[in-house]
């Protein structure tokens, strides 16, 4: 009689553990539709996001397992998908969004946006469904990065009036500087600040969306006070250059996201201009702004270190240009970054539910 049954097969998965969540692949129920044949054996492998960093590697370890275990000679077809799982609690102010997660430095100048944009890309281009929210009412960068000007449409939702996203790259875009004229000022008040965020918000049909990423501005005041007390925040990402100024005030970023008024979890820390490789020079690194400043961060919290993006001219252009793709020599280092993330969010939700 054929050991190739439904149960040999779910044994066999059964030893093939997520390294992160430290249990076999059955019973975190990621195995669904198994079909077998006399031909061939084939399922949906269900990861926690479309970013995850271990999916060739989980694949491949399921198809040992059956051919070590079950038999050595049959077809194993693999359609490895995703489910990313809703934040625990979040059924109230942007329910269709399962993770909400801001990326803060504390300090200007750091390319946050940039950053924020380009993890956004990263997270897209893999499969999920992405928004990106300019927080820095004073200062928004989304527009030019984008190449957007153009306000938003309204739509009637369930009778009230909300501001539609706009759409590029795959991604939901939203940003005061869609509604003001370019270089416009925004000149008003903390209150004014705050109101406009919560409208950001609630007043927006951001519609179903696996990550919303949320762009802050620099400081410690309203609008992360703002964000903190009214989105269903899943954590925060920091950035930082290498050097010690930039530390400084990632430090007081995360210091006050720990407050235990705020405490949002620190997902990780990314070092921005990390160092800079010279197109004639490829095995050369320069380091402008220091070295190890990240990690040194990280290490001082407790956190991980999502990645070190280098420097790159191209990425400047493209932001001037209103044209940010994710071609350039700091795609590797900005795919590391948005899978780190989201194995961080995937470990913490898993985590939360009690397993």
């Amino acid at each position: 009689m054929s050991s190739l049954t439904r149960e040999s097969v779910l044994a066999a998965l059964a030893h093939v553990e997520d390294p992160d969540l430290k249990k076999d692949l059955v019973t975190l129920g990621m195995i669904e539709k198994l079909e077998i044949s006399e031909n061939e054996v084939a399922f949906d492998l269900v990861l926690t996001t479309p970013a995850c960093p271990m999916k060739d590697m989980l694949v491949q370890a399921c198809k040992n397992a059956i051919r070590v275990m079950v038999d050595p000679n049959i077809p194993v077809r693999i359609h490895a998908t995703s489910r990313v799982q809703q934040q625990k609690g979040n059924d109230g102010i942007l329910k269709g969004v399962k993770h909400v997660v801001a990326v803060g430095s504390g300090k200007g100048g750091v390319g946050k946006s940039t950053v924020s944009a380009s993890l956004a890309l990263s997270l897209a281009q893999m499969g999920a469904k992405v928004g990106l929210l300019d927080a820095d009412i004073y200062g928004p960068s989304i527009p030019t990065l984008f190449g957007v000007h153009e306000a938003p449409e309204m739509r009637e939702v369930n009778g009230k009036n909300l501001m539609v996203p706009i759409q590029r790259q795959g991604i939901s875009l939203l940003s005061i500087g869609f509604m003001t004229a370019p270089g416009q000022a925004v000149v008003w008040r903390g209150p004014m600040v705050a109101s406009a965020l919560k409208q950001f918000i609630q007043d927006v049909d951001w519609g179903e969306l696996d990550y919303l990423i949320v762009d802050l501005p620099p400081g410690t005041g309203d609008v992360q006070l703002s964000l903190a007390q009214t989105a269903p925040l899943s954590g925060v990402v920091i950035v930082t250059t290498p050097q010690e100024m930039a530390l400084a005030d990632a430090r007081r970023a995360i210091d006050m996201f720990r407050l235990p008024a705020l405490e949002k979890p620190i997902l990780g820390v990314i070092e921005n201009m990390s160092y800079f490789t010279p197109d004639d020079a490829p095995d050369k690194r320069y380091c402008i702004f220091g070295q190890g400043g990240g990690q040194k961060l990280a290490q001082e919290y407790g956190l991980p270190l999502l990645s070190e993006i280098p420097m790159d001219p191209m990425v400047m252009q493209q932001a001037d240009e209103g044209a940010l793709l994710l071609n350039s020599a700091t795609s590797e280092a900005y795919q590391k970054a948005a899978q780190e993330l989201a194995r961080q969010l995937s470990i913490r939700q898993f985590a939360a539910q009690g397993n």
